[in-house]
């Protein structure tokens, strides 16, 4: 059964602690499910990943004044947690199971909680946060490391390995920001106000390669991984309508685009950033389709060595790749940041048309891609 994004919508995505930094998620992402233009919804799928626990997207759905006969489900595939959503929903609508489901995410790092292991867990000795033994904010992604930074350092190890420098990590660091500044009216309509805001707070008009040298290392001297390369922390939410091809005939809609696919991957755990390249080529690969098919490409852009793996094997490419800028500019509401590549996506193709990708690398070593057509 085919399959339609018949609209997409998103919060301003705003750095942690700043304007919501009191809003809990599932406030945010009521307010852009409020927002949709639908008459009829068979479920709701919402991407989390450092939210409080239980079924955050059966609050979310209910404090969005939806029918209590609303079934909500809560993905956790930390990054790629938006995008799995979609891609759940898109299998239940073409297994004929629904006909009109919303998907994505949302994200509260202003209110992260802490966490605290059981006493009886080995971890409980290891971890300490804010002063408590035990406690942590930061998930364990691989059995090879407990780390709070175990994603900067996964980013660290890929740049070593392939040689990476600073030099192109700023460079494309720049470029994500200029991108996103150009690109502002043209998502201006996709953007729900949310306590007043509705405008990115990330984005850096002024930006110059010299402020992002001096960057602060994280992980110390001798380090090429800085608060200027590597996304920032965020609070946003972000959704689009799926729905069967019946179900757009029948209530005479407007589809965006079509989803022709879906696929996920593993990788290194330990090198994370890698799962956003490596699902993208599976899926492609398994479209019998090139790179150079695609009319834009949105890639998470969590860290800047992404952007440098795939210009080194696209660089013909770099023009349709996030050519709105990326999370670099925009910053990274976990779960909400999948669906945020797709609004994105679809702003492009609606101007170019043709096919479009999107892809992302999760913690823990997975990746997520959609294919569509416009």
């Amino acid at each position: 059964m085919n399959v339609y994004i018949v609209e997409g919508l998103r919060s301003a995505i705003v750095v942690a602690n700043t304007k919501f930094k009191t809003l809990r998620p599932e406030i945010i992402g009521a307010e852009v499910l409020k927002a949709l233009h639908v008459e009829r919804i068979d479920e709701v799928i919402c991407g989390n990943a450092v939210g409080t626990g239980g079924n955050l997207a059966r609050l979310m759905t209910l404090l969005a004044g939806f029918e209590t006969s609303t079934a909500a489900l809560t993905v956790d595939r930390q990054c790629a947690s938006g995008t799995a959503a979609i891609a759940i929903a898109y299998a239940k609508i073409a297994a004929g199971l629904a006909d009109v489901i919303i998907a994505g995410g949302v994200e509260s790092s202003s209110l992260q909680p802490l966490r605290i292991y059981h006493p009886n867990d080995e971890r409980f000795s290891l971890t300490a946060a804010d002063g408590v033994k035990g406690a942590y904010r930061t998930a364990q992604f691989s059995p090879d490391e407990l780390d709070p930074l175990a994603m900067l350092k996964g980013a660290q190890r890929v740049a070593e390995a392939e040689n990476i420098s600073k030099d192109e990590l700023d460079a494309w660091a720049l470029t994500s920001h200029q991108r996103a500044v150009a690109a502002i009216e043209t998502l201006r309509g996709s953007l729900v106000e949310v306590a007043g805001v509705r405008e990115d707070t990330g984005i850096k008009k002024n930006i110059t390669r010299r402020l992002l040298e001096r960057a602060p290392l994280p992980l110390g001297e001798g380090t090429i991984i800085s608060a200027g390369n590597a996304c920032r922390i965020n609070d946003g939410a972000a959704f689009v309508v799926l729905a069967s091809e019946a179900f757009v005939r029948q209530h005479n809609l407007t589809s965006a685009a079509k989803v022709l696919d879906v696929a996920t991957a593993g990788v290194n755990p330990l090198e994370s950033p890698r799962g956003a390249q490596a699902v993208a080529d599976k899926l492609l690969a398994r479209n019998n389709l090139q790179y150079d098919d695609l009319a834009a490409i949105e890639f998470n852009e969590a860290f800047a060595v992404i952007d440098v793996l795939f210009e080194r094997a696209h660089p013909n490419l770099i023009d349709k790749f996030n050519p709105l800028g990326g999370a670099l500019a925009y910053g990274h509401p976990y779960g909400a940041s999948g669906a945020v590549l797709m609004i994105h996506l679809l702003a492009s193709l609606k101007r170019s048309g043709g096919l479009g990708l999107m892809s992302i690398a999760g913690a823990g070593g997975t990746g997520e891609a959609i294919l569509i057509g416009v």
